[in-house]
């Protein structure tokens, strides 16, 4: 119950948490957007959420046929019985298909008013709680003139609301804005919208331009469209999810690198480790999973460049088991396909591993593939902020890796994200004495002291190890140092 009076679910959790609960009752609403965003599907999740209420519902269908219908919900696993279904276009009395000299006898006005008492008839026989009209288009088509069209749906209204029903109606507009005439007679308006990048699958995201009476989450929200209905994925604000969490340092399990990190990272702190391709930022990332899961903890690792198989190999190569550790469901590996996984469902995924499944430790590797989920990078980073925010408050230790161009000398990063760490650590290789090696240091640490060394580091069957710091070279970060001289 809301200050709009009673609520129905639409029967789908995301929807309801954007609408703050649901649509309030016996008002018509608009879910407009082009053909395969959706909306359909929608519809008629919102008439089975009715069913399973034990609620009358009807369907009402002037493009598609009922056998087009049943077939879209049995792709879904779905099954209409007991959910009324009205061909209006055969319900009507009016011969469509009839000789084109007779239509001289049927004008426009007339047809629409034909349908409209056939329609009323069947409500009033299934008496709907629920009723979804698909669609409006047909209906502007039968009434010719914006002026009968809104004296249609406004009396429409009426009689469906006095009715005690509460109705959606779908829209394909004509203009991208949509049309403002009808968005004006209806006490909501959903919009979803079918985007197409260059490369990859389709895009769909919905967004509520009005709801009356209901304090709704603006903006976009990504969704999906998947075997068993819409998924929406709500957009995230972090402020709605802080919670108390203990304090402590969190290890490693590598000793040299606790040292150089002052002893740890803090929960409820993100760390940025940022290098060359094959510097060892995997590596040391994977160390804090292996480390939670040893202590009993959940960890989940979120991978965008590299196959599952080739991470858990690397892992086993550096004496770590993470194979097994996923086994045992302490941690959970998920390897993310940007060209197929929209951002907000990305984001979803994280919250899911922290909210049910507890995890401690989240690894984002790389941030280079979730750029390429959503090149619009300004976008991107207010995305990363808000789950940054939201992990933060979540005691969670986050690990962020970004894979830098170049091998030695200057580096360049495809996104400057040092400024949302709390702890940024640089890997750099560097040649000296006929060979190449690796370095780590820690820039920056807003939550405690840590180490200025520049410390080597080494990978092998005993994970990585940190050496002593590189003092007797000068210029290790420019990948070309120089041997340093300089007397006791």
């Amino acid at each position: 119950m809301s200050e709009a009076g009673p609520l129905l679910s639409t029967g789908i959790e995301g929807l309801d948490a954007i609408l703050s609960g649901g649509l309030p009752a016996r008002r018509m609403y608009l879910v407009e957007g082009q053909p395969g965003v959706g909306k359909t599907t929608l519809a008629l999740q919102f008439l089975l959420e009715g069913r399973r209420l034990g609620e009358p519902t009807l369907y009402v269908t002037l493009s598609e046929t009922s056998e087009e219908l049943r077939a879209i919900a049995a792709s879904h696993g779905w099954s209409l019985e007991g959910v009324a279904l009205y061909e209006m276009a055969t319900g009507d009395p009016v011969d469509t298909f009839g000789d084109e000299e007779n239509t001289l006898y049927f004008p426009a006005e007339v047809e629409l008013g034909e349908r409209m008492r056939a329609l009323l008839a069947e409500v009033e026989r299934v008496r709907p709680r629920r009723l979804v009209l698909d669609s409006s288009t047909e209906l502007r088509l039968l009434a010719q003139t914006p002026l009968r069209f809104r004296r249609q749906v406004l009396a429409l209204k009426q009689q469906l609301v006095h009715r005690d029903c509460t109705v959606l109606m779908l829209e394909n507009p004509i203009e991208p804005e949509g049309d403002v005439l009808l968005q004006s007679l209806v006490h909501g308006v959903l919009h979803m919208e079918l985007l197409s990048p260059a490369y990859g699958a389709e895009r769909r995201r919905l967004r509520v331009t009005k709801l009356r009476q209901v304090k709704f989450r603006g903006g976009y929200h990504d969704c999906s469209v998947v075997r068993g209905g819409l998924v929406v994925f709500p957009r995230l604000v972090a402020a709605e999810h802080h919670q108390e969490f203990p304090r402590e340092t969190v290890s490693s399990g590598v000793g040299g690198l606790d040292a150089l990190l002052g002893g740890g990272l803090d929960r409820g702190t993100g760390t940025l480790i940022v290098g060359p391709a094959g510097s060892g930022k995997s590596a040391l990332a994977s160390s804090y999973v292996h480390a939670a899961a040893e202590r009993g903890e959940h960890a989940s690792v979120f991978t965008f460049d590299e196959g599952l198989g080739t991470f858990f190999q690397r892992a086993a190569a550096l004496g770590m088991d993470l194979r097994g550790h996923v086994e045992s469901r302490r941690v959970t590996v998920q390897q993310v396909d940007p060209a197929e996984l929209s951002p907000g469902e990305f984001v979803h995924a994280v919250r899911h591993a922290v909210e049910s499944r507890e995890a401690r430790i989240v690894v984002v590797d790389s941030l280079n593939g979730l750029l390429h989920a959503m090149p619009e990078e300004q976008y991107m980073l207010l995305q990363l902020h808000e789950l940054m925010s939201y992990l933060r408050q979540r005691g969670v230790v986050t690990i962020l890796v970004l894979a830098q161009s170049g091998m030695l000398g200057a580096m360049t990063s495809p996104v400057d994200v040092s400024y949302l760490a709390d702890t940024v650590v640089v890997l750099r290789y560097f040649e000296a004495l006929g060979r190449v090696g690796k370095a780590v240091s820690v820039l920056k640490k807003r939550s405690g002291e840590h180490e200025d060394a520049i410390r080597e580091l080494t990978l092998g069957p005993g994970g990585p190890k940190i050496g002593a710091p590189l003092d007797h070279l000068q210029g290790v970060m420019n990948g070309v140092p120089r041997l340093d001289v300089r007397g006791d």
